[in-house]
């Protein structure tokens, strides 16, 4: 009898062993864009079964084949509750980014992620973590910023982030566990965007314009610290990581050095040239306004200013430890850039995966 009672209780443990060591599921919202692919590879190098939606088509052929895939839509209800189903946390990546219209970003951001946490609710996920951004300061009056800073979006996209954030207030205090996350500009494989802009001068060996003196600091962040940091917030105690926290890298020197480092890197003999703000800036607006230009208000007002925030909350709370410098992120994001010109050679559009248009920038480029 006391054989029997030491198996079945040995048999119990075994079993909840093996619960416990079952694979558990993370949906990653917008997981067919820059951050969400280098955000599957992450987390399925970690042991997560990974689930997918996005509008475009997950087409990585490294990683097709071991994830659950929907092309849909956020703001669907029906397509969020079929992807959601058996998923123990959610990482809401999915956003219409600036060159969007008004009503696609107000109703991606925001009601899509309302959706998203009525759904993660619903079938009760452990944690929703929000990925936000930096452009909830606007264009900020001082530095370093932190989290209680008051917050004035520039622009559709800045208004509606910070609309979005309140909505995972709404469900914090209703008793979900809702990490947010405001990443500075984060590079590294896979990203494009206005950044392909930069790497495809310094690859045709021009000169870097830049608005300003270049001596104001400007924080970005590799995209694997932030995925190291989503980790965190799946794994960490719930109370430490029921909070908001700026994201960005430790190590950062001013616009004219960092950007510089490539040019450097590739050795070219090029150099950054520091263009007077007030009339670029004037410039700017105008070619905006005509669309002739891809760069949009937030890029090009804020980039001779200081832009920095404190990571000090995510340090002590996160245990944040950023493994690259401005420097070092942006090299590695290059270095990929020129390994993967011909997947990408003909293609742009308005996401982090692909070029944008240069427009008028490209004939620009030749006096450079």
């Amino acid at each position: 009898m006391l054989y029997i009672t030491k198996t079945f209780k040995n048999t119990s443990s075994i079993r909840r062993s093996v619960k416990h060591m079952a694979k558990q599921k993370v949906l990653i919202t917008g997981g067919s864009g820059f951050l969400g692919i280098n955000l599957v590879r992450h987390l399925y190098n970690k042991g997560y079964d990974i689930a997918v939606i996005d509008l475009v088509k997950f087409d990585y052929p490294d990683m097709k084949d071991k994830i659950t895939f929907l092309q849909g839509d956020i703001r669907h209800v029906k397509s969020v509750e079929k992807i959601m189903k058996g998923c123990s946390y959610v990482v809401h990546c999915a956003a219409a980014l600036p060159l969007y219209s008004k009503e696609e970003i107000f109703t991606t951001d925001v009601d899509g992620t309302r959706i998203v946490l009525e759904v993660a609710e619903k079938h009760k996920v452990r944690r929703a973590v929000h990925i936000s951004s930096t452009a909830v300061y606007g264009i900020p009056d001082h530095h370093p910023l932190k989290e209680n800073d008051r917050l004035e979006g520039v622009g559709n996209y800045g208004q509606a982030k910070i609309l979005a954030e309140e909505v995972c207030l709404e469900f914090r205090n209703k008793g979900m566990i809702v990490p947010i996350l405001r990443p500075k500009s984060f590079v590294g494989p896979e990203r494009l965007g206005v950044f392909a802009i930069y790497y495809d001068w310094v690859h045709r060996g021009k000169n870097i314009p830049i608005i300003g003196t270049g001596k104001n600091r400007y924080q970005l962040l590799d995209v694997e610290d932030l995925c190291e940091v989503i980790h965190t917030c799946i794994v960490a105690n719930e109370k430490k990581v029921n909070d908001t926290f700026n994201i960005g890298a430790r190590l950062f020197t001013t616009m004219a050095e960092d950007f510089g480092a490539v040019l450097k890197h590739k050795g070219s003999g090029k150099k950054v040239i520091c263009i007077p703000a007030a009339p670029l800036i004037f410039l700017l607006r105008v070619l905006e306004f005509l669309r002739l230009s891809p760069l949009y208000k937030w890029v090009y007002e804020t980039a001779p200013e200081d832009s920095f925030v404190s990571i000090e909350k995510a340090q002590k709370q996160l245990k944040f430890k950023p493994k690259y410098s401005n420097k070092q992120a942006l090299i590695r994001n290059y270095e990929w850039y020129l390994a993967h010109l011909d997947d990408f050679k003909n293609q742009t559009g308005v996401s982090h995966r692909v070029p944008w248009k240069q427009g008028i920038l490209k004939v620009v480029s030749w006096f450079f």
